[in-house]
């Protein structure tokens, strides 16, 4: 691969996390799954892509996302919040808060705008980004960063590109049934290696993936018993709080559209200095490893935890049912050097071409009701 060259210190930190992982798999007979390689990579402690020091987002990182496009993204979502607040408590919640662009643009949309937010919390498992965020957000005395997902909430929850990044197992299926993926060590490379999966595992492919018997032999895909474990407790968050919503943005497909039979190499895809390339072995903590969203199995799980699915959406039918388009016309369209640069990051949020259809919003909550113009727009047959 034509890769940027990593500076010594982060070739340095990528290999001292690569005997980590080497040592694990040793003391774990050779081999350990694949789900825990990703997430040593993504959060070890210190040398962890997102626990490490290397900076993850914008121009000078790997990968843009949409909070950082424009301010707009924020400000849609503060009316959203708005209308949910309306119904519940004057409480937001936000899990993984990248650089703390997004809740300072909803903060910033909030206070000008008179919608009142007593509390925001931020989950943050990486320090380096807490950091930016504590520096970012100064000015809002309301922002407190907590370590877990509280036991109840009531209020609005948002987590923009929170699940894709979440550790997948790597399932392949053979003549003699499926296989998950682990990682080895072989002349010194990580490799993978074949074996059986575990009751729990077998399940979740039994459930998870539909029309299996029509997928050829070396199918690979993910199975996402990280983001279903999260979505669980994220509806028994707001099962308990009784009163609330969750929003979630990100990539992704329906279970029906993710596991087509010409998806053969599964969608699990690596995010280095802008460039992307599907090969999680190189440089271990100094990329991004994500893997697309299967949200027919994210809605199943909140609903089994008690969470009622409220809607599911494209980005752009979201963005556009929730009034961007009314925010784009608060600046000038005359004033060029202003407006432009806002229309055309509207425009990468909503083109199918860009961020519009293959990003999606699934919304959970408990007893509150979406405002009319988002619930008519809902796909949730889709799932």
């Amino acid at each position: 691969m034509s890769l940027p060259a990593p500076t010594p210190d982060a070739l340095d930190a990528s290999h001292a996390l690569q005997r980590l992982i080497a040592a694990e798999i040793a003391e774990h007979g050779g081999a350990i799954p694949f789900a825990r390689f990703m997430e040593l990579a993504l959060y070890a402690p210190g040398l962890g892509y997102y626990s490490g020091g290397s900076a993850k987002l914008g121009k000078d990182g790997d990968f843009t996302t949409a909070p950082e496009m424009s301010p707009l993204f924020g400000a849609t979502l503060a009316h959203v919040a708005a209308a949910i607040i309306a119904q519940s408590a004057p409480h937001i919640l936000e899990f993984g808060a990248g650089t703390g662009k997004l809740a300072f643009d909803i903060l910033t949309e909030a206070q000008a705008s008179g919608i009142a937010v007593e509390s925001y919390s931020i989950v943050e498992l990486s320090g380096e980004l807490r950091a930016r965020q504590q520096a970012l957000l100064a000015s809002f005395p309301q922002v407190q960063w907590l370590d877990a997902l509280p036991a109840s909430f009531t209020g609005v929850v948002f987590g923009n590109e929170v699940l894709d990044a979440m550790p997948v197992q790597l399932v392949k299926k053979t003549a003699q049934g499926w296989r998950e993926l682990y990682v080895t060590v072989a002349d010194g490379e990580f490799a993978y290696v074949e074996r059986e999966p575990g009751e729990a595992l077998a399940a979740q492919i039994a459930a998870q993936i539909p029309d299996q018997e029509y997928l050829a032999d070396g199918y690979t895909t993910e199975v996402h018993g990280a983001g279903c474990g999260f979505m669980a407790t994220l509806g028994q968050m707001l099962s308990r709080g009784n009163n609330g919503a969750a929003i979630l943005l990100d990539y992704g497909f329906p279970a029906h559209e993710y596991y087509l039979g010409q998806r053969d190499a599964g969608t699990l895809m690596c995010h280095y200095r802008h460039h992307a390339h599907a090969e999680p072995f190189y440089l271990p903590g100094l990329q991004d490893i994500t893997a697309h969203v299967d949200f027919t199995a994210m809605a199943i799980a909140a609903q089994d935890a008690g969470a009622d699915v409220l809607g599911y959406m494209s980005q752009a039918a979201f963005l556009i049912s929730a009034g961007i388009g009314d925010l784009l016309t608060r600046t000038d369209p005359a004033d060029v050097k202003a407006y432009l640069p806002q229309a055309n990051a509207v425009q990468k949020l909503l083109s199918p071409a860009e961020m519009g259809e293959l990003f999606k919003v699934l919304i959970i909550g408990k007893n509150v009701d979406l405002p009319a113009q988002i619930a008519a727009a809902d796909r949730t047959h889709k799932l």
